[in-house]
């Protein structure tokens, strides 16, 4: 695989960024979206400042050099313990730290973080400076929501952003709806509540000091163009991982204005062998990669026999990269 360990890394805000998704964006999918874009900016899966801290989980926070610009999304809120989640991923070279505010999931409620901090302004903005003070010149960046339950997020929503840059913190990524933490369950949350961009465009007209970025409902690279013109940044969550050929693959040429890196979705399932092959040296399984490239041939002929032979290939005991092999040629008989 080629090496990008020159790519840009992230001291300007991203353009486009892919979603931090829990149980998704692990490093196997973060190396596979980084063969098909060199722009666009990554997030690990939330990671809590407990588990590095307390826990010492420190294996959470490996990653590829070819990964850059990678971010490390961290969840929790207690100002100590994030400051030295923060060191510990600025120290590993992450190039930018970011706060859950936003994820709605239980175990994150009862933890006392993600979403229900945004009815905790004062112990965000306490979190931020501790991290800014932690990071060593690494930007720190938050992710929140509108609002939760019955928040009037025409006034929780600037109040949170005002005291964030108060804290030092001049980059926010917007999800543009409520979470509801009663009644509604995490996968409701990314659909149920309506989408209200107008609010984070005038979020960034207040703001204007600060980098603002937009998440939610953004399911291709024109809809992140159209938001563009409002706000610094668009973050793609579930519709670049299920179709990350049609979202990544010309994202730095139609985003970023540069040329793209790899020229078609069979040339990067073929750019992923290095990284297979190297993950399972080291006693890895073929799935655990596999599994983030099902959606490459979305919506193109040959693209049911693509997910099958890899599935159930990836399944059997043994398995390496013939079966990708054997799976790509499905693709090539259904395109002849």
């Amino acid at each position: 695989m080629e090496r990008l360990d020159s790519a840009p890394k992230t001291g300007a805000p991203a353009r486009l960024s892919v979603a931090p998704m829990m149980d998704w964006t692990d490093r196997h999918c973060r190396v596979f979206h980084r063969v098909l874009t060199r722009r666009t900016l990554l997030y690990t899966e939330m990671v809590t400042a407990a588990a590095l801290v307390r826990g010492g989980a420190t294996h959470l926070l490996d990653f590829d050099p070819v990964e850059h610009p990678v971010a490390l999304q961290l969840g929790g809120s207690d100002p100590v313990e994030l400051a030295e989640a923060t060191a510990l991923g600025a120290a590993r070279g992450y190039d930018e730290v970011n706060l859950n505010v936003g994820c709605p999931s239980d175990r994150v409620q009862s933890g006392c973080f993600g979403a229900v901090l945004m009815e905790r302004p004062a112990l965000v903005a306490e979190c931020l400076a501790a991290m800014v003070r932690a990071a060593g010149g690494v930007p720190v960046t938050m992710k929140c929501r509108l609002g939760v339950d019955e928040q009037d997020e025409a006034v929780v929503l600037p109040d949170l952003l005002s005291r964030m840059a108060d804290s030092g913190v001049r980059q926010v990524t917007i999800h543009a709806r409520k979470a509801w933490l009663q009644g509604l369950s995490p996968k409701e949350n990314r659909e149920v509540p309506p989408l209200d961009y107008p609010l984070v465009h005038a979020m960034k007209a207040r703001f204007s000091g600060l980098s603002v970025a937009i998440n939610g409902g953004i399911a291709s690279l024109d809809d992140a163009l159209t938001q563009l013109r409002h706000v610094d940044g668009a973050m793609i969550g579930r519709a670049a991982y299920h179709d990350p050929g049609g979202v990544l693959l010309r994202a730095d040429s139609v985003v970023y204005g540069v040329a793209d890196s790899c020229p078609d979705r069979a040339t990067a399932a073929l750019r992923m062998v290095p990284h297979i092959e190297a993950h399972l040296e080291a006693g890895g399984k073929l799935g655990q990669v596999t599994r983030h490239m099902l959606g490459l041939f979305a919506g193109l002929p040959g693209a049911r026999g693509w997910r099958r032979t890899l599935s159930e290939g990836a399944a059997r005991p043994g398995a390496g990269p013939e079966v990708l092999h054997a799976a790509l040629e499905h693709v090539s008989a259904a395109a002849a």
